[in-house]
């Protein structure tokens, strides 16, 4: 069973569950169906500049299709994902990946619901919440479960549990990731397996990374620590630690996470020691001779992240 397959079937199992929960709800409270479906499919309608095709009762029926088909939908996206990641070799275990789970597709409900203006959950009392944790955390506590119950399969990668210095050098990855964004890509620059990255992703990797050590010395460059920035350095501190994970034949949890927390710490870090030498006199005061030492520390972290285990690790495959 592939991977796609698997988070098909668990996301229509969770989405059953979630429905069930919800209807159980209606039935013990006596409240009403939500509306928020119907919301999002008219909120929807009207950014796109269209409208629903058919009579008054025609458009009614179909706008309640169209958001029980959105909430599906949802529910097999979140699936599909849990058990692709799931394959990679991100598993979290028992109540607390049924929770993630359930988080993801709350996330992705009220996240769209937010965007399109339908409802803002800073609004939400404590009740709502409730009436919209439990079926979602019911959602993931199944789908998670379903995901679990169908694998391993034939294809899947069984990786060895990642070792404290992989999880150590992930985290001075981030540290560098933190320092220049594009040192989350030193893991593809530095790989030296046969099968490994090619010249071409090479020399694009090298590209970004010249690039941003120009670029970071611009005034225009905006702020590390601005919330697009920041986010983009956390994420790539963890996507560029579970490719050198993936390289050492490792489970990436604990190593993408090193990296992520590594590249807030050195976001936040990076600008205070430009900061200081900016405010100081001496040989590596000012702005330049700062972010030169910054460029400096954060290739060498990224080095020694990076260099050992280059040739990568054989991974066995489950059959």
């Amino acid at each position: 069973m592939s991977a796609l397959t698997r988070g098909l079937a668990a996301g229509a199992v969770g989405t059953t569950v979630l429905n069930a929960v919800t209807y159980a709800d209606m039935l013990l409270r006596g409240r009403p169906e939500s509306e928020a479906p119907g919301q999002t499919v008219d909120a929807l309608v009207d950014r796109l500049g269209t409208e629903i095709p058919g009579s008054r009762a025609e458009r009614g029926n179909r706008r309640t299709a169209l958001g029980a088909l959105s909430g599906t939908a949802t529910g097999l996206a979140v699936g599909v994902v849990t058990s692709v990641l799931h394959r990679r070799g991100y598993r979290v275990p028992g109540l607390l990946g049924g929770a993630a789970t359930g988080a993801l597709a709350m996330a992705a409900t009220d996240g769209s619901m937010a965007a399109l203006g339908v409802s803002d959950p800073r609004d939400w009392a404590a009740g709502d919440w409730v009436a919209d944790a439990v079926p979602h955390l019911s959602y993931g506590l199944a789908t998670h479960a379903t995901v679990e119950a169908l694998s391993p399969q034939a294809g899947d990668v069984r990786r060895t549990p990642a070792s404290a210095g992989l999880v150590g050098r992930s985290f001075l990855l981030g540290l560098a990731t933190g320092g220049r964004s594009s040192l989350a890509l030193a893991p593809v620059l530095t790989d030296a397996r046969p099968d490994g990255a090619g010249t071409a992703a090479k020399l694009a990797a090298a590209a970004a990374v010249v690039g941003e050590v120009v670029m970071d010395k611009q005034p225009a460059t905006p702020d590390r620590t601005a919330p697009g920035p920041l986010g983009g350095r956390v994420v790539g501190g963890f996507a560029g630690a579970a490719t050198l994970a993936a390289r050492d034949g490792s489970a990436p949890t604990a190593p993408a996470a090193a990296g992520a927390l590594g590249a807030l710490a050195s976001s936040f870090g990076g600008l205070a020691w430009r900061r200081y030498a900016s405010s100081r006199r001496g040989p590596f005061a000012g702005d330049l001779p700062a972010a030169l030492v910054e460029d400096g520390v954060s290739v060498v972290l990224a080095l020694v992240a990076c260099l050992p285990g280059r040739r990568g690790q054989r991974v066995a495959v489950v059959g």
